[in-house]
């Protein structure tokens, strides 16, 4: 079959481009979701397939191989866990850069951090594909409603073309300059998140120790002096409900890439150096799939 008879199969609503995703996961489900519900023809592959099912059913083409997902995109989106398994799918000799046509943009969603991020602009220059770095800041909840942040950075001649399709993805785009500077954008927030979620369960563990109500020193910061966020997963830790919507294992391999982010950039990141450790033995003891408030469960931190 050629490439032209594949994107004739996948007729696309007016003026929207042909979107291929690789990444069917947590956040990769719910964004190819929206992107169909907006109207777009939307090719998606994963490493196992029975999670594009529902997606097929919602009007998605499912695609045997990555490289497959790549022919007759205009963009080619990926959300896959880490920078390895980017490099892994994407280098591959008959992937979607070896069978990219001309024009594709690759659209790299995934948080991999700096040095990741750097080397796919340079292997997407040596194929001639453009490359937008654009991770996003939010978790399952928003990606279902489309209320994702979204960190762009890259060339200015292409926004135009993926403007719709994070459009779809996010309340607000927000582009930082040359590619690259998203992901530098987004190792910060969720740095700061991390810091956040182990300050806020040192604070309900301290209150307890002390004897003070927890729920009432969550009552407390949900005022000027909280954010919501902190009040959001304060509640969730007393409630003792962990269920994810940032797993544990994604928020350690986002700190792991900030302080390594950090070092590279000759600053220290003390609060995070000191939490990370009891972090891994977490993810050790089997806690990587929980959400990353079960940090403040005594048992897991402290074994």
């Amino acid at each position: 079959m050629k490439k032209s008879d594949i994107r004739n199969q996948e007729p696309m609503q007016k003026g929207l481009p042909t979107v291929g995703v690789l990444g069917i996961g947590h956040m990769g489900r719910p964004m190819t979701a929206r992107l169909i519900s907006a109207g777009f023809s939307v090719r998606v592959w994963n490493r196992s397939p029975a999670n594009v099912v529902s997606l097929v059913e919602a009007g998605a083409t499912a695609a045997a191989s990555p490289g497959e997902a790549a022919v007759g995109a205009d963009v080619l989106l990926t959300m896959l866990s880490d920078g390895s398994t980017v490099h892994a799918v994407m280098s591959d000799p008959d992937g979607p850069l070896a069978r990219a046509e001309s024009g594709l943009v690759w659209l790299q969603m995934s948080t991999v951090g700096i040095d990741w991020t750097d080397r796919f602009a340079a292997l997407a220059e040596a194929h001639g594909v453009s490359f937008v770095d654009a991770p996003v800041s939010g978790s399952v909840a928003p990606a279902e409603a489309g209320t994702l942040l979204v960190l762009a950075s890259g060339p200015v001649e292409v926004h135009e073309i993926v403007a719709p399709v994070l459009d779809a993805i996010g309340r607000r785009t927000i582009w930082l300059g040359p590619a690259g500077a998203g992901s530098r954008a987004k190792l910060v927030l969720n740095n700061w998140v991390v810091d956040l979620v182990e300050s806020t369960a040192e604070t309900l563990r301290f209150a307890a120790a002390l004897g003070v109500d927890p729920e009432l020193i969550v009552d407390l910061l949900d005022a000027p002096i909280g954010s919501p966020y902190a009040v959001a997963k304060a509640r969730q830790m007393l409630k003792h409900d962990f269920t994810p919507s940032f797993a544990l294992k994604h928020a350690v391999k986002d700190a792991d890439l900030a302080l390594a982010g950090a070092s590279s950039a000759g600053v220290e990141l003390p609060l995070t150096q000191s939490l990370i450790e009891s972090w891994h033995r977490m993810l050790r003891n089997g806690w990587g799939d929980k959400d990353l408030s079960v940090v403040y469960a005594d048992v897991a931190v402290r074994p």
